[in-house]
């Protein structure tokens, strides 16, 4: 049968189109997944046989590529036409951070995107979010409607007390100045939660 298309080929025969055979056998027997060897110290890289600098450099490219790519499914003035369109953004965007990022997707009336920002960064195990700041920011868009979004950085997607709480404060914060709040979804590793779908908002 005759495979002509990326998405038909294995991990190992999509790497070896890059790196060659034997390089990317050797590099995928050593990390388990192509994920593990994406984010493998580079140390760990270097020390491969037949891996150098060049090697390196292309494994390095390849997932901002790939955020790069999926970014551009929500370009400013796309409509949002299903959560799904949402949820592959933001994946790409945020899965693989090693700290909290809490950002927020700005849109018109009809749910077309105004901006995307990302207003507050902490650290592995939390961030800090002012709803002042968010209301300040979707006033400076004119922004008729906000999806939030963070991450964690454990990869497990559930929502904390602590997200629900500050989910009802942006809520309310924004009722107050006629925004309405569409959707918080939290992203974890492969997987994205969303607290409107849980009867959260």
């Amino acid at each position: 049968m005759d495979r002509d298309t990326p998405r038909d080929r294995s991990d190992i025969e999509l790497l070896s189109a890059i790196l060659g055979g034997a390089t990317a056998s050797r590099l995928l027997k050593r990390f388990d997944s192509l994920r593990s060897l994406l984010h493998a110290e580079t140390g760990d890289i270097l020390a491969c046989q037949g891996v150098g600098y060049g090697s390196l450099a292309t494994l390095r490219a390849l997932p901002e590529l790939a955020r790069r790519y999926y970014s551009e499914s929500l370009p400013s003035g796309a409509t949002i036409r299903s959560p799904t369109d949402t949820e592959v953004f933001l994946q790409a965007r945020m899965r693989h951070l090693d700290h909290e990022l809490f950002c927020c997707l700005f849109l018109d009336n009809r749910h077309r995107v105004l901006r995307f920002d990302e207003l507050f960064r902490g650290t592995i195990d939390g961030t800090s979010v002012y709803p002042r700041e968010v209301v300040k920011e979707a006033l400076a868009v004119n922004a008729a409607a906000v999806i939030l979004a963070h991450n964690h950085p454990s990869g497990v997607s559930e929502p904390s007390q602590a997200d629900e709480r500050i989910t009802k404060r942006l809520k309310s914060a924004l009722e107050l100045v006629d925004i309405r709040l569409l959707d918080h979804l939290i992203i974890g590793d492969g997987r994205a939660t969303s607290l409107a779908s849980r009867g959260l908002l």
